[in-house]
């Protein structure tokens, strides 16, 4: 699961079950349990008589998430501006203080590891559980969409005030601006997978009409 969601197997890449059983020095008995649970949670693809791949999930299902998570966090954020401890808000500080470190460090990786931490703390204190293990499963769906946003420095600084907006509007006790805080903050990231995905799509496309342009040139040279 952690080679998945840091990349290290890209989105469609068929997971080999002797491969992997002797790189973890297990046999291919928990692999293929590991298999199992990885499907369930949405990270894998399980074809007959193909194999196991890693998801490629398509756009539209994103954005689904996208949405159901700002519902989610907007509640959260509702809740936490009036349930928040001293020590909870100092926290939180404290990880958004060393996300502006990896900022000024350029450090994507970093900031990607707090940011998830952020957010999975951010609905850990409101103390349901049930949202909490909801939302987590959300965003290992949402992990290779989210690292994509992140990987530009610009954004990430963008990000980072993001969230600055959020502690100062749970802070302040106001249960309003707390939920339109963490719910903009969600739809702000929706919008630059959206973005993002056009980009590739067009980049796609100059990419495929440079090719062609090369291969009719060399047809007429011939």
């Amino acid at each position: 699961e952690r080679a998945i969601l840091d990349g290290e197997y890209a989105p469609g890449a068929k997971l080999n079950e002797a491969v992997l059983a002797d790189r973890l020095g297990v046999s291919r008995g928990p692999v293929r349990e590991a298999f199992r649970m990885l499907d369930e949670a949405g990270l894998v693809r399980t074809e007959k008589n193909r194999g196991v791949f890693v998801r490629d999930m398509p756009m539209d299902e994103a954005l689904e998430i996208f949405d159901l998570r700002a519902a989610m966090d907007e509640w959260v954020g509702r809740r936490l501006a009036v349930s928040i401890t001293d020590a909870q808000l100092k926290e939180l500080k404290t990880l958004v203080a060393d996300m502006e470190k990896a900022v000024k460090s350029q450090d994507a990786r970093q900031y990607h590891v707090l940011n998830l931490k952020f957010h999975d703390r951010l609905v850990e204190m409101s103390g349901n559980r049930k949202l909490t293990d909801t939302y987590r499963k959300l965003i290992k769906e949402l992990s290779l969409f989210r690292r994509q946003n992140l990987a530009d420095s610009t954004l990430m600084r963008t990000f980072l005030n993001e969230h600055k907006q959020i502690i100062k509007a749970i802070g302040s006790g106001d249960a309003q601006a707390a939920a339109t805080a963490m719910h903009e903050h969600v739809m702000q990231s929706r919008q630059r997978t959206i973005d993002n995905d056009r980009r590739h799509q067009i980049e796609v496309q100059v990419a495929s009409g440079a090719d062609q342009a090369s291969s009719a040139r060399a047809e007429t040279s011939a």
